[in-house]
């Protein structure tokens, strides 16, 4: 299974950042051409056929990749540092989200807000859990009380990817708080 886990990591690293690092290329949307991803990663020395990356893909437990219809293509969710339109529809977000931070970085966000940072979207989570978890893999665990429908009637736009991980490009400090445990 670790050997599966560093597969991902490494496609992840590919379909979010840098496609290069498998000789790659995706297209606008993100998408990459299955056969040449498989290629381009033997090519590193990794070993992997379609049987590997279907099982990937089925048992991420984050959901970070789809596949098309055909499985000729796949792409990550979301979390791009590199500029892709993964065909997000805007949606009307709960009243609520959360987003999972370090303790150590708090003191920036309460005075700048949340901003995607390398990435394209602040991520933000349906539920403390999750955000809490979220916040453990950057250090002491923060969790921040977002108030998207308030954003929402205000004119900011959300986005709802595959994986269920709402979108957004920025929070600014006046719609957040610090949860109270």
């Amino acid at each position: 299974m670790e050997q599966l886990d560093k597969l991902s990591v490494f496609i992840s690293l590919v379909l979010r950042h840098k496609p290069d690092a498998a000789h790659i290329a995706l297209d606008e949307h993100g998408w990459a051409n299955v056969k040449e991803l498989l290629n381009g990663i033997n090519e590193t020395g990794r070993k992997i056929d379609m049987a590997v990356l279907e099982k990937i893909v089925a048992t991420d437990n984050k959901q970070r990749y789809s596949f098309n219809q055909d499985k000729t293509l796949i792409r990550a969710n979301q979390g791009h540092s590199i500029s892709v339109d993964v065909e997000l529809k805007e949606q009307k977000p709960p009243e609520i989200l959360y987003h999972g931070t370090a303790a150590r970085v708090i003191d920036n966000i309460m005075n700048e807000g949340l901003k995607p940072m390398s990435r394209l979207y602040v991520h933000l989570s349906k539920d403390v859990e999750t955000a809490l978890k979220v916040g453990k893999r950057h250090g002491e665990p923060v969790v921040l009380k977002v108030h998207s429908g308030e954003m929402y009637r205000d004119g900011y736009k959300f986005y709802l990817s595959e994986n269920g991980v709402w979108l957004t490009k920025k929070v600014n400090v006046e719609y957040f708080e610090m949860t109270k445990d």
